[in-house]
C-alpha cells in the first residue's frame, strides 16, 4: 500500500498563551477567506460562543471552523491558553498536522506559551511562529523570536521543529508580513505559510476506517456529537462500525449523521475521507479518546494521555437557611446527574462519591477550571455549596508529593518588595528576574499550588491592580511544608435577620464588609473581614433604640464604607477550610460549615484538646 496525501486541505491548531490574540486571529482569516457573506454583521471574537468566553475574553472550550485559500481546504482549531483548559489542547492537538504558535510582540514568550508549545512539539509538530500585536508602539518582536527560540531549545525541539517560519502579525487590523518591516494590508503571507509549511495529511486511504474522538458536542435534536479526524480509509454516512472503547470492549454502531466543517457551520456530507475533520451522530454512549473502525477490521488508535488534575473541592447540596430559594435544581439527585453530565465532555475533571449522599468530591487541573464549572452550573439553575479547594497529593518511595506550579510576576518595581514578603512564607523561590520595559520587572517563581490559594486577591492588593501574574503546572516534587493559612479571621453574623445601616456601621469598624444594607443575613453567614486573626462575631442586624433626644432618622447621618463584592474566584479564594461558598443562580455567599455559634466554639474547644 502506497501513501497517499490530501493535497486540497491542511489541519492546523492555534496555540497561546491566555490574550495573546489567537481567537482575534481566526476571526481575521475567517474575513479574509469571504467565509462570511459581504453584508453579514459578525461579532468579535466570533469564535468565543459560549457567554463566559465572551465576558472574561478567554477561550474555555476548543472549537472547530474551516476556510478555503486557492481551493485547499485549511482546517482551523482554535483552543484555550489558559493550564487549567489544558485537557482540551491536548486532545485537539492529535486532529492537526501543525499549530501556529501565537506570541504577543511585546509580553513574549509566557508560562502558557510554554505549557501549549511542549504538548505540540511532544506530538512531533512543526509550528508556525506568529508575532502578533506588531502595530503595538511597545513591541520588540526581534527580542521576544529570541525568547521563543530559547523556549524551543529548552523543551527539546529537533532541528527540523527549530527551522520554525515566522510570520508578523496584526490581528486586530487583519494584515500579515513575512518580515518585520514590511509594510502589507492582508493576510496574505500567513495563508501562503500555511500552504507552503504545513504537511497535507498522508495516510492509507484504501485500507479500513479508523477516526479517532477527540472532542464531543451536544445538538438537542440529533444528542451526542463526537468530532475527530479520519486517520485511515473513507467513512460514510449510515455506515455501519465497531466503537472501540478505551477499556478494550468493542460495540457496533450505526453513524446516523456524517458532518464536515464550512466557516463556523456543520454541513451534511455523504462520505469523508483520509484528512478530513468530521462530526459524527448518532451514537448516544460515544466519549473521548474512543475509535471508530470498520467493522470486519477494528484497530484502536491510541490516544493522548491527558495531565492529572491537580485540585479538589467538595459540591455539597445547600443546606443553609436560605436552601431552595434561589436554585431551581437543589437536590442531591441533580447535582449527581449534572456532573456525571459534565464528565462526558471535560476529560480533565474527575468526580467522585464520599461518605455522604449530599456531598461530591470534584477534582480538576485549578482554580480557574473549577470556578468555571461552578459558573456554569450556577447559570444553569444549580444551587449548591462548595468547600475550600485543596491540592491532590502523591506518594512515590514513601515521600509525600504535592503539585509544584512556574509562576512568572510583572509587577511596578515599586511593588516588588510587598510580593515578594507575600510569597515567602508561602514556600516560594525565585529562579529569575529579568527587568522588563516601562518601570516594569518580571520575577519568575517555583511555588507549591497551595501557595497560590488565596494569594491573588492579596496580590492584587499589594500592587494596587497594576500586577500580571501567570502560573503552570511544572509538575510534582516534595513536600515543601506547612503553609500558614489566612492572616485574617471572618466577620461573622451573629443572628438571622436584615442588614442595617446602624449594625454595619459598628461593624465595619472591625474589618472590610462584604455586603450592605437591605439584605438577608442568616447566623453563621460570613458578612466581612476581621482586620485581626481570629473570627469575629457582630449584629449587622442591630437597630438602634429610640429615645427622647435621638431620633431613628439620625441613621441617615451615619457613613458606611461600600462593601466588598466578592466575585466567585474571590470568594473561593477567600474562604478558610471551615467554611463553605454558597453558590444560587442570584447569590454567592460565603457561610462557616457549622452555623450555630455555641457548637462552633464546642467543636474548637474539642480540636484544642485534641
Amino acid at each position: 500500500m502506497s501513501l497517499f496525501k490530501r493535497e486540497d486541505i491542511r489541519n492546523i491548531a492555534i496555540i497561546a498563551h491566555v490574550d495573546h490574540g489567537k481567537t482575534t486571529l481566526v476571526d481575521a482569516l475567517l474575513k479574509q477567506s469571504h467565509v462570511f457573506r459581504e453584508n453579514e454583521v459578525i461579532d468579535e471574537r466570533v469564535m468565543d460562543s459560549n457567554d463566559l468566553e465572551k465576558e472574561r475574553g478567554i477561550t474555555i472550550l476548543s472549537k472547530n471552523t474551516a476556510l478555503t485559500y486557492k481551493d485547499v481546504k485549511i482546517n482551523v482549531i482554535d483552543t484555550p491558553g489558559h493550564a487549567d483548559f489544558g485537557g482540551e489542547v491536548e486532545r485537539v492537538l492529535k486532529m492537526v498536522d501543525s499549530v501556529l504558535l501565537v506570541v504577543d510582540a511585546y509580553e513574549g514568550a509566557m508560562p502558557q506559551t510554554k505549557f501549549v508549545l511542549k504538548k505540540a512539539l511532544e506530538l512531533h509538530l512543526k509550528p508556525i511562529v506568529v508575532i502578533n500585536k506588531i502595530d503595538k508602539p511597545n513591541g520588540r518582536p526581534t527580542e521576544v523570536i529570541d525568547e521563543v527560540f530559547d523556549l524551543f531549545v529548552e523543551l527539546g525541539a529537533n532541528d527540523e521543529q527549530l527551522d520554525f517560519p515566522i510570520v508578523y502579525c496584526s490581528a486586530r487590523d487583519a494584515y500579515a508580513m513575512s518580515e518585520v518591516d514590511e509594510e502589507n494590508d492582508d493576510m496574505v503571507p500567513l495563508f501562503e505559510t500555511i500552504l507552503s509549511r504545513v504537511n497535507p495529511p498522508e495516510g492509507y486511504i484504501d485500507e479500513p476506517t479508523q477516526l479517532l474522538i477527540s472532542s464531543l458536542d451536544y445538538n438537542n435534536f440529533v444528542g451526542k456529537i463526537g468530532i475527530g479526524k479520519v486517520e485511515r480509509g473513507v467513512i460514510k454516512k449510515n455506515q455501519q462500525v465497531a466503537l472501540m472503547r478505551r477499556d478494550g470492549s468493542v460495540k457496533n454502531v450505526k453513524i446516523s449523521n456524517l458532518y464536515v466543517y464550512n466557516g463556523l457551520k456543520r454541513e451534511e456530507t455523504e462520505e469523508a475521507k483520509l484528512g478530513d475533520i468530521v462530526a459524527v451522530s448518532g451514537i448516544p454512549d460515544i466519549n473521548i479518546g474512543e475509535t471508530l473502525a470498520d467493522a470486519s477490521c477494528p484497530e484502536a488508535l491510541p490516544f493522548v494521555e491527558i495531565d492529572e488534575p491537580t485540585l479538589s473541592m467538595n459540591f455539597i447540596v445547600n443546606n443553609s437557611p436560605f436552601a431552595g430559594k434561589e436554585g431551581e435544581f437543589v437536590t442531591s439527585r441533580h447535582l449527581r446527574d449534572r456532573l456525571a453530565k459534565e464528565l462526558e465532555t471535560n476529560v480533565s475533571l474527575k468526580v467522585e462519591e464520599t461518605d455522604s449522599a449530599d456531598c461530591f468530591k470534584v477534582s480538576g487541573r485549578g482554580e480557574l477550571h473549577l470556578s468555571i464549572l461552578i459558573e456554569t452550573m450556577r447559570r444553569e439553575g444549580y444551587e449548591f455549596q462548595v468547600s475550600k479547594p485543596t491540592v491532590i497529593y502523591k506518594e512515590k518511595d514513601g515521600k509525600k508529593l504535592e503539585p509544584i506550579e512556574e509562576l512568572t510576576i510583572d509587577v511596578p518595581e515599586e511593588f516588588m518588595g510587598a510580593v515578594m514578603e507575600k510569597l515567602g512564607p508561602r514556600k516560594a523561590e525565585m529562579q529569575n528576574m529579568t527587568s522588563a520595559v516601562n518601570g516594569y520587572v518580571r520575577l519568575e517563581f517555583i511555588i507549591p499550588s497551595r501557595g497560590l490559594i488565596g494569594f491573588r486577591n492579596e496580590f492584587m492588593t499589594d500592587t494596587k491592580g497594576n500586577g500580571i501574574m501567570n502560573h503552570v503546572l511544572s509538575g510534582y516534587d516534595t513536600f515543601r511544608g506547612d503553609i500558614p493559612e489566612r492572616s485574617r479571621g471572618s466577620l461573622v453574623a451573629f443572628e438571622a435577620g436584615t442588614s442595617l445601616t446602624y449594625g454595619l456601621f459598628n461593624a465595619q469598624e472591625r474589618g472590610t464588609l462584604f455586603i450592605g444594607p437591605g439584605l438577608d443575613v442568616y447566623e453563621g453567614m460570613v458578612v466581612g473581614e476581621n482586620s485581626r486573626i481570629d473570627d469575629l462575631e457582630v449584629n449587622v442586624c442591630k437597630k438602634k433604640h429610640l429615645s427622647n433626644t435621638r431620633s431613628s432618622g439620625s441613621d441617615d447621618a451615619l457613613k458606611l464604607i461600600p462593601p466588598r463584592e466578592m466575585s466567585l474566584e474571590q470568594a473561593l479564594e477567600f474562604i478558610a477550610s471551615d467554611e463553605y461558598v454558597e453558590v444560587t443562580p442570584e447569590s454567592i455567599r460565603l457561610r462557616k460549615r457549622i452555623l450555630d455559634s455555641n457548637e462552633r466554639k464546642r467543636m474548637a474547644n474539642r480540636s484544642k484538646s485534641n
